[in-house]
């Protein structure tokens, strides 16, 4: 498939994803679904945090490019990792679990990475497990 062409489907299965019931917008075009809430009262990343959590990330055709699962969750300073994960973790609480949708703006853009060509919506199932 054509670069063009891939990217406008990404484009188009996440204006599709945005009209799916459960699907909530954030800003810059970052969708998400509560897959499971956490307490409700934990504590909120904000930029400067490290976070610990579980992930899945996928892109649009379901092809798994990384995940933790399996192994010992991984901390990140949430300020070094793509910016659709840092709007993403800073409005969640320890224990959610949500799927997150990112366009490619606020991934890795038109450059591709090991399992993810470049325009590439990415599709994560994040579990917050810790802040500091």
């Amino acid at each position: 498939m054509a670069k063009p062409e891939y990217i406008q489907r990404n484009r188009e299965w996440l204006e599709a994803k945005a009209r799916e019931e459960g699907v909530k917008a954030l800003d810059k075009g970052v969708l998400y679904k509560v897959i499971k809430k956490g307490s409700g009262n934990g504590p909120q990343p904000n930029r400067g945090s490290v976070v610990t959590a579980h992930y899945v990330g996928k892109t649009i055709n379901g092809k798994t490019f990384d995940s933790s699962r399996g192994g010992v969750a991984p901390a990140f300073r949430l300020r070094d990792l793509i910016p659709g994960w840092i709007i993403a973790m800073q409005q969640m609480r320890v224990g959610d679990k949500w799927e997150v949708y990112i366009p490619a703006e606020q991934g890795y853009g038109r450059f591709s990475q090991p399992g993810i060509p470049g325009g590439s919506t990415l599709v994560f199932e994040i579990e917050l497990l810790g802040v500091s």
